[in-house]
């Protein structure tokens, strides 16, 4: 097996803007207003759907169709052992068009006793443009003050709830599931998370979503916000929430280590070899090599465990993500 040259996936229609910096990052031309994201080497589907968000080999096979075909070839031997053909990760690349809503993501036990889903969501972000974004409480907020300001949907309260933070190229964010947060206009961003769409929305006003119908996951909101994390951050506690990515190695707090992994990987001329099992590769500066094919800024690879070729060489600098270690 070889290393693979992902094309674009973006699922059409999302209820927010964007998609300018994502296809400008990509090289791929296009316009349309409602293309925020870039599902790379999925196997989760858009909630609701049968096949949309799924990615698609160069063979016209749908990856997750390969991966249950013959899953240690994909994901390695001891990952098919403790999980067996879960890839437990889902990619993505996403522009922010326009500030999106306030919203959190249920965890494992939620999501496994209300949802019948095998993950919950947890997920972490390395910026690749910056701009703001809102992420933990300033300070603790009660559960009626919290339904109290969704009910009456009061944006400015619900978004002065968060610390709003400055990012730049090469800072993360690490969202743990429960964390109320939201990204900001201009951003572009490289996300890693369980392999589930599950939002709880707690703002919907001037969004393309039924947010009364949608936002809750099917709950209803009593019990959809007993999902969300109410104890406010200080600023220790968001200083582990949000820093700048060491220049090589792994780039996320190892609180993100038992969901998924991201190492920054520069490149100066090489080789440099990845570790063996499943990944995926963002090539994001100069242009890079792997398994004798060339790959400039803006591409993505994935790259099977039993894959022979392992060596990036060439100039620039990579994103590596990987599902947990087994």
């Amino acid at each position: 097996m070889n290393p693979i040259a992902l094309a674009p996936n973006r699922p059409a229609e999302r209820f927010y803007r964007g998609g300018e910096r994502l296809r400008a990052f990509r090289g791929d031309p296009g316009s349309a207003p409602r293309e925020p994201e870039d599902w790379i080497g999925s196997v989760t589907t858009v909630r609701g759907e049968e096949t949309l968000g799924l990615s698609t080999l160069p063979d016209g096979r749908l990856l997750r169709e390969a991966i249950a075909d013959d899953p240690t070839a994909w994901l390695g031997e001891e990952h098919v052992r403790r999980w067996g053909d879960d890839a437990r990760l889902l990619v993505k690349l996403l522009d922010a068009g326009e500030r999106l809503p306030v919203h959190a993501h249920p965890h494992d036990d939620f999501a496994a006793g209300h949802l019948g889903r095998a993950h919950g969501k947890a997920e972490a972000w390395y910026i690749l443009e910056g701009g703001t974004v809102h992420v933990g409480l300033r300070e603790d907020v009660t559960a009626d003050a919290l339904a109290d300001l969704v009910a009456r949907q009061d944006v400015a309260a619900l978004l002065g709830l968060l610390h709003a933070i400055e990012v730049g190229p090469g800072d993360v964010v690490w969202v743990p599931p429960g964390e109320l947060h939201a990204i900001g206009a201009g951003v572009l961003l490289l996300e890693l998370q369980q392999p589930e769409d599950l939002s709880i929305l707690l703002e919907w006003e001037g969004f393309a979503i039924d947010g009364p119908g949608e936002g809750h996951l099917g709950l209803g909101f009593d019990l959809a916000l007993t999902a969300v994390n109410r104890t406010g951050r200080d600023r220790a506690q968001l200083d582990a929430l949000v820093r700048t990515a060491p220049r090589s190695g792994s780039a996320f707090p190892a609180a993100a280590d038992e969901y998924f992994r991201l190492d920054r990987v520069p490149v100066d001329g090489g080789p440099v070899m990845l570790d063996p099992g499943f990944a995926i590769v963002v090539v994001v500066d100069g242009e890079l090599a792997l398994g004798g094919q060339g790959f400039p800024a803006g591409s993505t690879v994935l790259v099977p465990a039993a894959a022979s070729e392992r060596a990036l060489t060439g100039h620039g600098e990579a994103l590596v993500a990987r599902p947990p270690a087994p």
